[in-house]
């Protein structure tokens, strides 16, 4: 028992999964940067008011000469091994420093600039925590000192942790995002190897059939001579291409130089006696010899899809333009207009993707095929290049120039 191939709507749910992901993870991103900035802010106030009891403990011990400050010193002052601080006095010069790295071994004058760039630093951060120099018999203030500060390593690195998280998240989505629509090529590949193998699988044992009772038909005198067995012939031989077309996909076919301008009039010269004869299907070129590698099967397959979409967006009447044109970059380029309904530019987002259909019914694949056989065998683009609502819509087939 064969295993049912996926549904249109699995590709179409697939599709919006990805939107999902994307949707988890930028809340993801905004609840870790919220809870983060929550937690940091906690940190900055908390090492805010340690500064402030670390400049309150040096004020005590530059203002106090009488009692035992031994504990001051040991408890407050030497426990700030985190926090970077500079004490300056009122004319901006440096008295003393703390948990900023300066060695020992360096020169003076590289010590200061380091000092000083340090202090700009931390005079652009955050305000400075003033100490009063007060006399120690009359309390009297003589002078000021101020103590400037800036986050410490670990608030820093918790300050650009969301970020990182966030570079991660991404990182993270784009590889799932790569991995999804790997999976998701390689399923559609399947799919669409294992149906055209089925099909021409099937189309074999009728067509065979076929080709038989022709050969029966040929040796009847009454109908001999009445043009059936020879129509019967030219539907057995498109039948056959049919077949070869499906045996092609899944396999790397073999491109070959064809004169564009005889392809696309045996294309037309099949359709036009098959369709309204309201509908005029017409070929334009400068140049009657332009060649391009293509696969003659396939390609008119692409060309027949679109004349048929073509068809069904005029109704009963209309015109359908061919353009065959030399481009640059050793291209060939074939315009397919219309003079149908037109696209909304939502369609022509869409128009490609498989399951997308505006008939009542189809699955919507015809299109899609066509990108897969421009894109993937022929190694050019198709593309619409220009719709208009009411007005007719433009394909673009783009080949290389045998």
């Amino acid at each position: 028992m064969k295993a049912a191939l996926p549904s249109m709507e699995f590709y179409q749910d697939n599709a919006n999964l990805k939107w999902i992901i994307l949707t988890v993870s930028v809340v993801i991103s905004i609840a870790s940067i919220y809870f983060t900035d929550i937690l940091v802010n906690q940190l900055k106030e908390r090492e805010k008011n340690q500064v402030k009891l670390f400049a309150r403990a040096l004020e005590y011990t530059i203002n106090d000469t009488q009692n035992d400050i031994l504990f001051i010193t040991e408890e407050i002052i030497n426990k700030n091994n985190s926090i970077p601080t500079i004490l300056v006095d009122s004319h901006n010069s440096v008295v003393t420093y703390t948990n900023i790295e300066i060695d020992t071994a360096w020169s003076k004058a590289r010590k200061e600039e380091t000092l000083q760039a340090e202090l700009t630093e931390m005079q652009s951060t955050f305000q400075p925590i003033e100490i009063l120099l007060k006399d120690p018999k009359t309390q009297e203030v003589y002078g000021k000192q101020y103590v400037y500060y800036k986050n410490s390593f670990l608030l820093t690195q918790l300050t650009a942790y969301p970020y990182i998280q966030i570079f991660v998240l991404a990182i993270f989505g784009f590889i799932s995002y790569l991995a999804f629509n790997y999976s998701r090529t390689a399923e559609q590949n399947r799919v669409w190897v294992g149906l055209a193998k089925e099909t021409a699988h099937q189309l074999g044992t009728p067509l065979s059939s076929l080709m038989a009772w022709i050969e029966v038909l040929r040796d009847d005198p009454d109908i001999r001579n009445k043009g059936i067995v020879e129509e019967l012939d030219k539907d057995i031989s498109k039948l056959q291409v049919v077949t070869e077309r499906f045996s092609s996909i899944g396999s790397t076919p073999t491109l070959k130089s064809e004169n564009i301008y005889q392809l696309v009039n045996r294309v037309v010269g099949y359709l036009q006696p098959r369709v309204s004869s309201k509908i005029n299907i017409e070929v334009y070129t400068l140049s009657e010899s332009i060649q391009a590698l293509v696969h003659p099967p396939l390609f008119e397959w692409v060309l027949e899809n679109l004349c048929k979409n073509a068809v069904d967006a005029m109704g009963n009447s209309g015109t359908i333009a061919f353009k065959i044109l030399r481009g640059n970059d050793n291209k060939v380029l074939i315009d397919i207009s219309d003079t149908g309904k037109g696209m909304s530019k939502t369609m022509m987002t869409n128009v490609f993707k498989p399951g997308f259909t505006t008939k009542k019914r189809g699955w919507g694949l015809g299109l899609t095929l066509a990108k897969r056989i421009i894109e993937l065998y022929h190694e050019g683009r198709i593309f619409v290049k220009s719709s208009e609502e009411n007005s007719g819509t433009t394909f673009r087939i783009e080949v290389k120039s045998a």
